[in-house]
């Protein structure tokens, strides 16, 4: 019963009800620029949450999550160039929709099945998360050091055709959270002399530096825009209750795929909306109008994304592994207000997690409501030059950064962590596993060197804990399996070429 009064507290309280509204439209706002993504649009405004109670900074970054997701579907419904990947499987059909002069009602098809799946997420992020909590109750430090190397290697796993390069971007995420001092001894490592560094690099840095300060510079190569231009005469026609009747199929495929992607570490919007597209399609009674303007191949996809928006935070909340970038975003969030995921989490501090539920709540219906209102305004945002929005977004990162601590050394460390981004992202290195290891390397170092202590320094212990050996065993797997499959792959193409030959 308490529980429920901090979900009404969080509906109705004006700081998370300001939180919401400002996190959706400026989600939607973020999503609906190509090239401005999800976790840009998030990280842009993680600074600001320094000062914000708890809640009100988790929902005011769940409800950017949530906003995004629609506002990506605006110009890949449009003109054809998706804002993020989560929201390219809608150009298949939408654009096609748009060319036949029905754009209105793809972006309907998008903003409803958008709202529907974010509340069916919702309704599973509110029932999931608190029992799964309760197995980490049985985590010791061994099996919590497997759980983050098994984070890390689904991530680099799923990097397709990139293992190698996804674990060489996860060790130098890890390089870089070992910087600072030592979480056992509290020796200084890396610092090179600067006191700055004493803390290490601070997780909003990297998180600036890795998607915003990176994605700039990558726009920067870019001089135009796309050739073809929104119209501001769309108008949004949203469909009849019969016609969502008629399309229940996809959605539930939706539905289903993006609980089970959400859950999964590494999984994410993109797979799941051309998951979901594709498997629409298998069951489709009219699989012949997909790629022509399928209104079922509008609505799974845009489904499965706001699906995934939700139940990504499950095992963000429950085991501190963030699945995506944007959650990852979240667990920053959590870490900076001194809130650790876990069972600990809900018995400690039940408003927090429950009041955020509640502002999730409202941003869904808030996205829903600002979908039908600001459609004009979004189209004309969507033509703004590129110089006018980075000169606007580089604003927006070093007044953030700088107002944290006041100091100009974090100005030079989130432009160098920039640089690398851009490198990684310049080389086809996969960032995410770069990102992941630098938010999960100290409950890897930490667990890594108490299990350690417990031995006095044999590495026994490892396999004394059942949970561990089993968590070590899958992440191995999971690693060893794609890299298997890749050489397989290679070696079948030379006998391929010699029998043509």
């Amino acid at each position: 019963m308490t529980n429920l009064l901090y979900v009404f507290e969080g509906m109705t309280s004006f700081p998370t009800l300001i939180a919401a509204v400002v996190g959706v439209l400026w989600g939607m706002c973020g999503g609906a620029l190509p090239g401005i993504s999800t976790a840009i649009a998030m990280s842009l405004v993680l600074p600001f949450t320094y000062g914000m109670d708890p809640s009100s900074a988790l929902v005011l970054l769940g409800s950017i999550y949530i906003g995004s997701e629609y506002g990506g579907s605006i110009p890949a419904i449009l003109i054809r160039t998706p804002a993020s990947g989560s929201s390219a499987a809608a150009v298949l059909d939408g654009y096609a929709m748009q060319k036949q002069g029905r754009g209105g009602e793809a972006l309907g098809l998008s903003l409803v099945g958008g709202t529907i799946g974010g509340l069916i997420g919702l309704l599973m992020l509110t029932l999931m998360t608190q029992q799964l909590s309760k197995l980490a109750l049985f985590f010791t430090p061994p099996a919590y050091f497997a759980l983050g190397v098994l984070g890390l290697s689904v991530v680099a796993a799923v990097s397709p055709g990139q293992i190698v390069k996804g674990l060489i971007a996860a060790i130098l995420g890890l390089m870089l959270a070992t910087v600072g001092s030592d979480p056992v001894s509290g020796v200084t490592r890396f610092t090179f002399g600067y006191p700055e560094l004493l803390g290490g690099i601070p997780v909003i840095i990297v998180m600036m530096g890795i998607f915003a300060i990176s994605e700039l510079l990558i726009q920067a190569r870019e001089r135009h825009w796309p050739d073809e231009v929104a119209k501001g005469k769309t108008k949004l026609v949203l469909p009849s209750l019969k016609k969502l009747w008629e399309l229940r199929v996809p959605q539930f495929i939706a539905v289903i795929l993006g609980l089970i992607e959400g859950l999964t570490p590494g999984g994410g919007g993109s797979i799941a909306s051309f998951m979901s597209y594709n498997e629409a399609k298998r069951w489709s009674k009219n699989p012949e109008k997909f790629g022509k303007g399928s209104e079922e191949g509008v609505i799974a996809p845009e489904t499965a994304n706001n699906v995934v928006a939700l139940t990504a935070l499950i095992p963000t909340l429950s085991f501190g592994i963030p699945g995506t970038s944007n959650a990852a975003l979240l667990l920053a969030a959590l870490l900076i207000h001194g809130l650790h995921p876990g069972p600990l989490l809900f018995s400690a501090h039940p408003e927090v997690v429950y009041r955020m539920f509640g502002g999730l709540f409202v941003a869904n219906i808030g996205m829903f409501v600002f979908g039908i209102l600001l459609l004009s305004p979004l189209i004309w945002l969507v033509n703004r030059p590129k110089a006018y929005l980075r000169a606007g977004i580089f604003v927006l990162i070093f007044s953030g950064v700088y107002s944290i601590n006041l100091s100009e050394f974090d100005l030079y460390m989130v432009l160098a962590v920039g640089v690398l981004g851009f490198l990684l992202r310049a080389l086809s290195f996969p960032y995410l596993p770069f990102i992941l290891a630098v938010v999960l390397g100290y409950m890897i170092e930490a667990n890594y060197r108490r299990s350690l202590l417990i031995t006095d320094g044999d590495h026994i212990v490892f396999l004394q804990s059942p949970l561990a050996v089993g968590l070590l065993s899958l992440a191995a797997l999971f690693v060893l399996a794609p890299l298997y499959r890749q050489f397989r792959n290679r070696k079948s193409v030379p006998s391929a070429t010699n029998d043509i030959a």
